[in-house]
């Protein structure tokens, strides 16, 4: 498997949740490699970086649009910078979730967030995946939750998953909940002490960031 070095920048996308088999892209975010290995691919996502959102054809946020018309009603998207500290991305090939830690200012560690996915596919300059709605936070003293159970119920209404699919990510869910339960990595293993590079620069959003990957880097 070809590794990316760290330093090196790519982009962390998402495919959008539309049916049929040409679908697009809808969440595009540059980020920096911390580190790429067979086991884990760690990525930074720095203050203020240039991302891709989804939003509603109008331009209104997707979050203020009521749950039984958030995923029927036309979208598009926008460019916005991300608001807040940074993120840093944990995935393990294969594995379909990741997770990510938060950080208040000053570095006060925050939490983690599970975010269940389909298992990322790599390309020459980034990773691909789908967001399977359902998610879990977990907190510094080891409480967790269940995060976006109604959307997750709403994407099954409206057909965007069906029931077996629901079920592989209720699956994933407890897997991941077996984990945290039992405080294995990354929880475990001291990454809210980390701190990115200072001489990173933010990475820039490239104008063809929703472009078809050439090829899968061997």
């Amino acid at each position: 498997m070809h590794h990316w070095a760290p330093g090196d920048q790519i982009l962390w996308r998402y495919r959008d949740h539309a049916p049929g088999p040409k679908r697009g892209f809808h969440i595009c975010r540059p980020v920096t490699v911390v580190q790429d290995t067979d086991e884990l691919l760690a990525v930074w996502m720095a203050p203020g970086t240039e991302c891709v959102k989804p939003v509603l054809a109008d331009g209104t946020p997707v979050h203020e649009e009521p749950l039984a018309t958030r995923y029927t009603a036309p979208r598009t998207t926008e460019r916005a910078r991300w608001f807040g500290t940074g993120v840093l991305k944990l995935a393990r090939p294969g594995e379909p979730w990741s997770v990510w830690l938060f950080w208040e200012r000053g570095w006060r560690f925050k939490s983690w967030y599970v975010n269940l996915e389909e298992p990322r596919t790599r390309w020459s300059d980034g990773i691909d995946s789908e967001d399977h709605f359902l998610d879990i936070s977990v907190y510094p003293d080891r409480s967790w939750q269940w995060r976006d159970e109604d959307e997750f119920a709403q994407a099954q209404r409206v057909g965007l998953m069906d029931a077996a699919q629901a079920r592989r990510v209720r699956a994933a869910g407890a897997a991941a909940v077996d984990v945290i339960k039992a405080w294995g990595g990354p929880f475990s293993q001291g990454w809210e002490q980390w701190r990115p590079d200072p001489r990173w620069p933010v990475p820039v959003l490239p104008a063809d960031w929703d472009r078809t990957p050439a090829h899968m880097p061997s």
